[in-house]
C-alpha cells in the first residue's frame, strides 16, 4: 500500500488524525514515519502498521482511501468516574477516545495518549463498551 510513500503527502491516522509522512526509509522493518499536528512521530511498515503497538492491521490511510464517516465519533454522553473507568479498563469494556477524534478500543490507542487523559483528568474522553 506505501510501496511509493513520498515525504510531504497527506495521510490519516485512526489514532492521531491527519499527518505528513516526514521521512521515508529505503531499508529495514519500517517504511515511512508520519509527524501529526500534535509534532507526535510514529513509524509505519509498508501495509501502514504502527509501530507502537501489538497491531495486525492498518492504522494509516491516504485520505481517498479511508471513509471517516463509518467510524464512530459521536460526543461521549456521560463522564465516567475514576472508579468506573478502572472497573471497565479491568473487565475490558472501556473505549477512547483518540485524538483524531474517533473512539477506539482501549488497546489499539498508544499508552501515552491513556496516561495523558487519566494524568489531565480528561475522564470525558473515556466511555463504556
Amino acid at each position: 500500500m506505501f510501496n511509493n510513500a513520498k515525504e510531504g503527502e497527506i495521510v490519516y491516522g485512526l489514532v492521531y488524525g491527519e499527518g505528513i509522512i516526514a521521512t521515508v526509509y529505503d531499508d529495514g522493518f519500517y517504511k515511512f514515519e508520519v509527524e501529526y499536528k500534535n509534532h507526535q512521530r510514529v513509524p509505519y511498515d509498508e501495509q501502514g502498521v504502527p509501530g507502537w503497538a501489538n497491531f495486525e492491521y492498518q492504522t494509516v490511510f491516504y485520505p481517498k482511501d479511508v471513509e471517516i464517516s463509518k467510524f464512530d465519533n459521536s460526543p461521549s454522553t456521560e463522564v465516567l468516574t475514576p472508579k468506573e473507568i478502572i472497573t471497565l479498563r479491568r473487565n475490558n469494556r472501556l473505549e477512547i477516545k483518540c485524538p483524531s477524534g474517533l473512539w477506539s478500543e482501549l488497546d489499539k490507542c498508544p499508552g501515552s495518549v491513556i496516561e495523558e487523559y487519566l494524568e489531565n483528568n480528561m475522564l470525558h474522553l473515556f466511555r463504556k463498551k
